[in-house]
């Protein structure tokens, strides 16, 4: 199975941390997906939407979505077709549980560290996931 062009587009946007654009290109084709695909491609978009809602300070929306998000993408573990999904889910796993544990008081504080505001003059401090492709075993 090949995944549609568009998903590749979805892919760099991701990674470039272009989380609305991201959502707006995976919904497109997640709309119009069937299962096992559909859901596949439901996980990365949520996880986009929570580390967009972490850009907005908004906390509760920003769990919600990683938790939903990494809720989805458990069944594909450790990857899918060419996709590194067990990276991804560790990343989300531990953004939603560092998140957490913060509190929404520090709320923008993480958005700083993740360097998902704009204001952040320093270097982020903690990385975000990226969505990557498993080595071919031939």
């Amino acid at each position: 199975m090949e995944f549609p062009q568009a998903f590749w587009q979805g892919v760099d946007e991701f990674n470039a941390g272009e989380f609305y654009p991201c959502h707006d290109t995976l919904e497109a084709i997640w709309l119009e997906a069937i299962d096992p695909d559909k859901t596949f491609f439901q996980g990365i978009l949520q996880i986009a939407v929570g580390y967009y809602h972490l850009s907005n300070h908004n906390w509760k929306g920003c769990l919600i979505l990683l938790g939903e998000g990494t809720n989805r993408l458990r069944r594909y573990r450790p990857e899918y077709e060419t996709i590194d999904v067990e990276t991804l889910f560790l990343g989300a796993i531990y953004s939603l549980q560092t998140l957490q544990q913060a509190g929404e008081d520090r709320v923008a504080e993480f958005a700083a560290k993740y360097g998902l505001s704009g204001d952040a003059t320093d270097p982020p401090t903690l990385l975000l996931p990226k969505i990557q492709t498993v080595e071919s075993s031939t």
